[in-house]
Formats: structure tokens, sequence, C-alpha cells
């Protein structure tokens, strides 16, 4: 008897949800503002802070220096490419490896 008083309560509040939600679906009335809107308004007050916040990035931010190549004197040789210096890395690498290998 509890089980089927159980479901009859479950069943009950089901269809009391469905029936609110179904009724807020047809389209109740709902309470509406007196004025229409004409579109978006422009707050002056944002307009301003968003100018704030512009003149705050350009302050922050540094300029960003041109890179150069260092200066070399006469015959002296260049450095390294970023390929010899991966190579040499990776070896050096590698032996230390094998150093801890005990090989």
């Amino acid at each position: 008897m509890r089980r089927f008083l159980a479901w009859l309560a479950g069943a009950l509040g089901g269809l009391a949800v469905y029936r609110l939600l179904a009724r807020r679906g047809r389209g109740a009335p709902r309470a509406r503002s007196a004025a229409p809107l004409a579109g978006p308004t422009v707050d002056p007050r944002a307009e301003e802070l968003r100018a704030k916040l512009a003149g705050a990035r350009r302050q922050a931010a540094p300029e960003p220096e041109p890179a150069s190549e260092p200066e070399r004197a006469e015959g002296e040789t260049p450095a390294e490419t970023p390929e010899e210096r991966r190579r040499r890395v990776h070896e050096r690498g590698r032996a230390a490896l094998d150093e801890m290998r005990g090989e």
C-alpha cells in the first residue's frame, strides 16, 4: 500500500509540474514595462571607463625594442647556430645519462 501511495504522490507532483510549465509556455500574461525599448543606449560612464582603461594599457605595456644582433669585433667568428647548440646540448645530456648508468 505504501508503494502505491508513493507512486500516486509522485505522479500527482509530476502532473502539477507539467501543468505549471505548460501554462508558462503558452504565453501567460507577463508584466511589461510601459516604455518600449528604442535600442541600445550608450552610457557616457562606460565610454569614460573604456578611455581610462585604454590609457592605462598604453602606460603599462612597454614599447617593444627592435631586436638587433650583438656587435662583434672584426675577425670574431659568429656565435653558434641553433642547430649546433641543440646538437651540443644533446651530446652533453647523453654523456650525463651514460655517466649515471655507469657505462
